[in-house]
């Protein structure tokens, strides 16, 4: 059955890597990939604590070459720190802002089992 499969051009034994990074990193770590062979589905996404621009990836590989995406993804994601405005009152009833020390930056990433890979 395995056979008459890849005949039909499925690909068995496949992953989803799905990758949020950061917008600042997002065109290192999708140069690295295609430098590599690897093909990319890129979307804009906002999220997270600070409400930032991120890139999601999309990586469609094949089971042995997971580890290789991640690592790639790690070599040029890298974490940053960046000072955030807080409001503090104080007793006198005043506002002021108070810079804050934040990580921000890297990526967080995703592998899922995909049941079933075609490319047409």
């Amino acid at each position: 059955m395995y056979n008459n499969l890849k005949q039909k051009g499925w690909i068995l034994d496949m992953k989803m890597v799905l990758a949020v990074i950061d917008k600042d990193d997002a065109h290192d770590v999708i140069s690295g990939l295609s430098k590599e062979g690897f093909s990319i589905t890129r979307l804009s996404t906002t999220g997270g604590f600070l409400r930032s621009g991120n890139v999601t990836i999309l990586v469609g590989v094949e089971d042995e070459k997971t580890e290789q995406v991640i690592s790639i993804i790690e070599e040029h994601s890298r974490s940053r720190s960046q000072q955030i405005p807080t409001i503090m009152g104080n007793e006198a009833s005043y506002l002021s802002p108070m810079p804050v020390e934040v990580s921000v930056g890297g990526a967080t990433i995703f592998v899922l089992n995909v049941e079933r890979f075609e490319k047409i």
